[in-house]
């Protein structure tokens, strides 16, 4: 597994990148990705593209994140979900929660 976190060239956007199993063992790296860079962004992308799995533990962490962005008002793109990491959003109704393409 592999977390990589690429700020945009404005400093507006965190892209995060997460390749492979996506669950417990990834906490420290996810949240390392997204609090150790040297920017504030206002917006976040997490790139699942790579993502082949993802459990509940995985679901913590983005709310985690929701939180540390501002809750309510974080603005943050789950993107290139495959149809299973797409189905278990869905059943988590974190569509309602995070914009996800």
């Amino acid at each position: 597994m592999a977390i990589t976190a690429q700020p945009s060239t404005d400093g507006q956007e965190l892209t995060i990148a997460i390749q492979g199993r996506f669950d417990f063992g990834a906490h420290q790296e996810f949240r390392d990705a997204y609090e150790r860079v040297s920017i504030a962004p206002k917006r976040y992308v997490i790139d699942l593209e790579g993502t082949t799995y993802l459990d509940s533990s995985a679901l913590g962490m983005l709310l985690l994140l929701r939180d540390h962005a501002g809750g309510d008002h974080a603005r943050i793109s789950l993107v290139n979900c495959n149809p299973d990491v797409r189905k278990i959003l869905s059943i988590s109704n974190f569509g309602q929660l995070f914009q996800i393409t």
